[in-house]
């Protein structure tokens, strides 16, 4: 079913604007349209701008939620309502111990850094056996630390072995450089050094901080590292332990501040009016009728407030918003219509006749009662704990697999369990005029696709009568001409199959070609009731030609659509096919079943022909029965705010 809805404008002063929104519109749902672009005809008009207060103190109530795991769902909020001031006083009380904290984890950061940079210095020299200190203490000998290319090393081996007097230590090597040491004396150091800069010797300049061998200088700050680390992670807990003990507050706090930020963003949606006297703010849009008896009866003796309510607002302001209200059962169903469009609110809503009908024809064509209580048992279960509607429709189709797997005898693929109650799909046949033998189950999906073309008919025509549309209640495919002309057809037919004697060429002509006259001129004929004038920018040569091409489209879609249901019986029958082979490869046959094959079977066609028989009964119902009587061009209602409290 489709919610009424209802246009409602409120007004009232400005400066009130906070205690309306936390007060009254808070409770309620409302969709609220943009009052500057929807009042066009109200003259001053002007944005109401500012700042929202509460977005940085929700920002960090979040923040510091983000350190508790779970906590919507570990943690309870305290129940009393706090104040304004008592929010902010515990964001900011918070907030600076969270700082303290925050400040003494950014020292320990500094200090890991320093120590990072100090090992990454030493890191290539560890091959190097001496006291780095000592080594930085001589006075007599030059030392020089640094890198060469490996390229350029070669060279340098053969100037420090030929022509130096020079000591070079080698260090690390990477993919691109070797580390190491020289050391040289004194009156030798300056042409050294010009001689290892021309050979690219790039110098690293180590602090007389370290103590030890390079090896042992990287061990005691690999340790120091480690301790900083730990200490890092302990700050973090640090921060868990102190947000812990006011966690219920706080959640408590962020859930108002949501609520506080939400009421005060819908200035966004506002618009102002400039008074002599005072300022006045206006806030427009949809609600249903329901809620705003209960709104109008909140208000009542609030004189700050005026609030004007217009059954009519869809003429100006475009089509109200669809909200969808079914029983629980049916309510899963919901998906499916949302998927293909939202009725708009001069049509019906499908969702229980797509519930009926995707049901009843998932259970023909999956027709079992023991898979099909694994998909009611399983939709169940999924449904209860996730809320997931897709496993509530699967749910209620197992039902109707149970039911007609019940009629077929079926139980896992099983015949021999149950006697059918009707028939077994594969086996039972129909002898027809001028056909021949069908299975019957064929002939019964023929049938069935018939009456639910007549009956998506009768819905097109109630849509239309609704919409005040008399060409497409009258004249269209699917209206009372496109009625007439297939339940003739279908009737003729039904004769024709039965035995019976078919109609005189008059009463045919009466059933087939008058029908097909009022499709074809069902521009002019609409126009002719409605006392229009119609015209045509077309000869009538074209027109006839197109109308013919129409009308041949129409019968041919009209043969289609039926033969389309075809497929009820072509599943039905192809998953007993399938289960038979599931039982013959188990050894059914010989009496020896082997039970592994038998399940693993059962849950290989339960899971494939499910989803298969799934997404053919959707085709169905959106191509052959939607696209007769529904149009789907509602837009959904979107409440600017949920309810925070019940009436």
């Amino acid at each position: 079913m489709i919610v009424k809805m209802k246009f409602l404008s409120i007004t009232g002063p400005k400066s009130d604007f906070d205690r309306i929104t936390n007060t009254y519109l808070s409770k309620y749902e409302i969709q609220l349209e943009n009052a500057l672009s929807e009042l066009k005809t109200v003259d001053n008009l002007t944005p109401f701008a500012q700042m929202n207060p509460y977005k940085d103190a929700l920002s960090k109530a979040e923040e510091f939620l983000s350190f508790l795991e779970d906590p919507e769902k570990e943690i309870n909020p305290v129940k009393q309502h706090l104040s304004e001031e008592q929010i902010f006083h515990l964001i900011r009380n918070c907030n600076h111990d969270y700082m303290e904290i925050k400040m003494k984890e950014n020292n320990l950061k500094s200090k890991q850094e320093e120590l990072q940079e100090k090992l990454s210095m030493i890191q290539p020299f560890k091959p190097l056996q001496f006291d780095l200190h000592r080594v930085l203490q001589y006075k007599y000998v030059k030392f020089r630390f640094g890198r060469v290319l490996l390229d350029y090393y070669h060279k340098l081996e053969k100037y420090i072995y030929d022509d130096l007097n020079v000591i070079f230590l080698e260090g690390a090597r990477d993919s691109h450089y070797v580390y190491g040491v020289y050391f040289v004396s004194k009156p030798e150091s300056e042409k050294t050094d010009a001689i290892f800069k021309a050979l690219h010797f790039e110098r690293l300049f180590l602090p007389d901080e370290y103590d030890g061998t390079p090896m042992q200088a990287s061990i005691k700050l690999e340790k120091a590292i480690d301790e900083v680390e730990r200490d890092i992670n302990h700050i973090t807990e640090e921060v868990k332990e102190i947000l812990q003990k006011k966690a219920s507050l706080i959640l408590r706090a962020k859930m108002q501040l949501e609520e506080l930020s939400a009421n005060f963003d819908l200035r966004k949606v506002a618009a102002c009016v400039e008074d002599k006297e005072e300022n006045f703010y206006i806030l427009c849009g949809w609600m249903t009728e329901e809620d705003v008896e209960h709104f109008l009866e909140d208000i009542k003796g609030d004189n700050n407030i005026f609030v004007a309510v217009d059954d009519d607002k869809n003429k100006y302001f475009g089509e109200p918003p669809t909200k969808l209200s079914n029983p629980k059962v049916f309510k899963p169903f919901e998906l499916f219509v949302k998927m293909y469009g939202l009725p708009s609110h001069n049509e019906m809503d499908p969702t229980i006749f797509v519930a009926i009908t995707y049901t009843f024809i998932f259970g023909v064509m999956f027709g079992d009662v023991g898979q099909g209580a694994c998909l009611f048992i399983g939709g169940a279960i999924l449904y209860k704990l996730k809320h997931i509607d897709l496993a509530g429709i699967i749910s209620v189709a197992g039902i109707f697999s149970m039911i007609f797997g019940w009629m077929f005898g079926s139980v896992f693929g099983f015949e021999n369990i149950i006697k059918a109650k009707w028939l077994r799909p594969m086996d039972n046949m129909t002898t027809l005029p001028f056909v021949g033998r069908l299975n019957t189950v064929f002939v019964v999906a023929i049938v069935f696709g018939m009456v639910m073309i007549l009956f998506s008919m009768i819905l097109q025509i109630i849509n239309a009568w609704k919409a005040e549309d008399t060409q497409k209640a009258l004249f269209d495919a699917n209206g009372i001409a496109g009625f007439l002309f297939y339940a003739s057809a279908v009737v003729t037919i039904f004769l024709f199959m039965t035995g019976h004697n078919g109609p005189a060429g008059i009463v045919l002509f009466i059933m087939f070609g008058l029908p097909l006259l009022m499709i074809l001129f069902q521009k002019p004929l609409a126009n002719k009731i409605m006392h229009k004038v119609y015209t045509s920018n077309e000869g009538l040569t074209m027109f006839f030609v197109e109308g013919f091409f129409e009308l041949f489209e129409t019968i041919l879609s009209y043969f289609s659509n039926t033969l389309s249901f075809v497929r009820l019986g072509a599943f039905a029958v192809s998953h007993g096919a399938m289960m038979q082979v599931v039982l013959m490869l188990a050894g059914a046959e010989s009496g020896n079943i082997n039970w592994i094959v038998v399940i693993l079977g059962n849950i290989f066609v339960c899971g494939m022909e499910g989803l298969i028989v799934g997404i053919q009964v959707l085709r169905l119902e959106y191509y052959e029965m939607f696209s007769r009587f529904y149009s789907g061009t509602g837009r959904e209602f979107k409440p600017y705010l949920k309810k925070t409290s019940t009436k």
